[in-house]
């Protein structure tokens, strides 16, 4: 989609775009972390562990998307030169900030909810519920860029993002499948 509005918005959204990803997949080696500590106490039937490490991974892993947006976003606004020498470039990758930081405690979470989630062995309801969050966010995809261009496309990966970070608070919060303990 940022192809389609021409190689300066092009060049800006990968610039973005790497940025975002490498950031956000910092959260994955905590997500790996709880998954094990997570497959243990499942494994032990430790619900007191299982909950303790859920709510701590959880607790870190928005800690850490709060850090990663202020160092993103103060990294990208001061270091996009390292990136690009072209004004037009580095002017489309300021209206993206906002979106690259922003979004840092969701992402954060939203991976942290998938290992947790895989360390509770929840597979099925992972895949299924990604799979509607990926058609919604397509969705949702075409019809911003088509009308919002550049922010469009940031606006729909951060629906995209929230909706998977719903998935798994919904998951836990609803006291379903591997996580029914909680409700008693």
């Amino acid at each position: 989609m940022a192809a389609r509005l021409g190689s300066t918005p092009m060049a800006a959204f990968q610039i973005c775009l790497q940025v975002w990803m490498t950031s956000s997949l910092l959260a994955d080696g905590l997500a790996v972390a709880g998954q094990a500590i997570l497959a243990s106490a499942f494994a032990e039937k430790d619900y007191s562990k299982a909950t303790a490490a859920a709510s701590r991974v959880l607790q870190m892993g928005f800690v850490l998307g709060l850090g990663l947006a202020v160092v993103v976003g103060v990294g990208l606004r001061f270091g996009s030169g390292v990136f690009s020498k072209d004004d037009n470039v580095q002017n489309i990758i300021f209206i993206g900030i906002p979106f690259v930081a922003a979004t840092q405690p969701i992402n954060s979470l939203a991976f942290v909810f998938d290992g947790v989630n895989f360390g509770a062995s929840d597979f099925a309801y992972t895949a299924y519920s990604m799979v509607l969050v990926s058609l919604v966010s397509i969705a949702s995809l075409f019809v911003l860029s088509k009308s919002n261009g550049f922010v469009g496309i940031w606006v729909a990966l951060t629906i995209y993002m929230g909706l998977r970070t719903f998935a798994g608070l919904w998951r836990m919060g609803t006291g379903t499948g591997p996580w029914r303990f909680l409700r008693g």
